[in-house]
């Protein structure tokens, strides 16, 4: 056992006579002062409805404040549609002759594009089937930046590991025949997410055993990933005999996620999202390895004397998230695309943690974000098809959103109401932690 002295004002050694603190001694008022911090926190009005502890426990945050991020959100993402639109801008050219012409026509615009958004998105089986397909792969990727989090770490690395798990699921797909499809698909869907389990284990050995940051070494593995795939979409191995552009042969039928309903596109990979989101939930609220994930990011020194194994945490989790990521390559490859080709991961790994950003590190919140921007992509594209307003307005909104979200007290500011969200706890340590 190891004894510390403690020191004097401003770092000063502590003259003598001054107290020695063990180990256990300094863990335990380390957990002292967290009750301190907690029950200064403000919680959860023991009374409140059930509405409001659902929103609570999807987003952190209290009802009033969640509205109004949206609300803000939306009311200045219409301002910029409207200041975007030439016929908009013309009437503003004579603003205080004729006022009313400048709001009549912000008005038709904004409201043409926010009602193409939506009907976009939830207006039919269409549109939900295609809000459901873009959501699968951002609740996955979510879910792989969000258990890192929750032990102190932040997985730059998603989209490495997405695309290192849909290379070797579509491998599989395409190379392994005569299985049916009750062996092929869970083997397909099972390489890919043990690829990407690998590819996240890396970086979380490195960070345990070397101390390496995990930022630097997940972008890294970005980059090779990235290029490593590009080099073997044109080998042999995986390009199309009868091409002579990089794009490797298609899945096997057997190998393919089935889709729900003929001529829309959402598939069972739906269905293993959500099953994964289950056992996360389950894996980081209510088991032993759950509780020591939570305890290693909270503060990794206090849960070493307690006795936990910080190293072998650290690489749990990054590993998890990995796999994670793995199985929103196999969703896009085995569900959707079907075939390889350069660029297929679309930056949806890096989408993902904005993901769980907004979903601030809980699993619901993330699938709940993954929903919502699955929605709002779908349904960006038809506001761009019907009315013309650029796509990029959907990331303006995006942003916005996590900016409100993420900043209850700019949301109080801006409405002026009481400071009531709850406590949030800690997302993830800050850089050199």
């Amino acid at each position: 056992m190891t004894d510390r002295h403690e020191d004097g004002p401003a770092g000063e050694p502590a003259e003598h006579g001054a107290v020695t603190l063990s180990e256990e001694e300094v863990a335990r008022q380390e957990i002292e002062a967290a009750k301190e911090r907690e029950a200064a926190t403000p919680h959860l009005d023991p009374g409140a409805g059930f509405g409001q502890r659902l929103v609570a426990a999807l987003t952190g945050t209290s009802v009033l404040v969640t509205i109004l991020s949206f609300v803000a959100a939306i009311v200045i993402g219409g301002v910029i549609i409207a200041l975007t639109e030439p016929s908009v801008r013309e009437t503003f050219g004579y603003f205080f002759a004729r006022p009313g012409d400048a709001f009549r026509a912000s008005w038709e615009v904004v409201s043409a594009a926010y009602l193409a958004l939506f009907r976009g998105s939830l207006g039919g089986r269409a549109q939900i089937s295609e809000t459901l397909v873009s959501a699968t792969p951002l609740i996955l990727t979510g879910l792989a930046v969000a258990v890192p989090l929750r032990a102190g770490l932040f997985n730059i690395g998603a989209e490495g590991q997405l695309i290192a798990g849909g290379m070797v699921a579509g491998l599989v797909g395409f190379s392994v025949t005569g299985l049916p499809l009750v062996l092929h698909l869970p083997l397909a869907a099972a390489a890919g997410i043990a690829g990407g389990w690998l590819y996240g284990w890396l970086p979380g050995a490195l960070k345990a055993r070397t101390g390496a940051h995990e930022v630097i070494s997940t972008i890294m593995l970005n980059n090779i990933a990235r290029l490593v795939s590009a080099w073997m979409i044109s080998t042999a191995l995986f390009r199309r005999p009868d091409r002579a552009d990089p794009i490797s042969k298609t899945v096997e039928t057997s190998a393919q996620f089935p889709r729900f309903l003929d001529g829309l596109r959402v598939n069972t990979s739906l269905l293993m999202a959500l099953a994964l989101a289950v056992f996360v939930f389950w894996l980081v609220e209510r088991s032993t390895r759950g509780f020591e994930l939570n305890a290693v990011g909270l503060n990794a020194e206090a849960a070493r004397t307690a006795g936990m194994n910080p190293d072998r945490t650290v690489i749990s989790a990054m590993a998890t998230g990995g796999a994670l990521a793995g199985a929103a390559g196999a969703a896009l490859i085995l569900g959707l695309q079907h075939r390889l080709t350069i660029g297929f991961s679309a930056g949806l790994g890096f989408d993902g943690i904005t993901v769980a950003l907004l979903g601030r590190g809980r699993i619901g919140g993330t699938v709940a974000a993954g929903l919502l921007f699955g929605a709002l992509r779908a349904g960006g594209r038809s506001m761009q098809a019907q009315t013309g307003t650029s796509l990029d307005l959907v990331l303006v909104i995006q942003a916005l959103i996590i900016v409100f979200i993420a900043a209850p007290g700019l949301v109080r500011a801006i409405f002026r109401v009481k400071a009531d969200d709850l406590a949030t706890g800690q997302v993830a340590k800050g850089w050199g932690s």
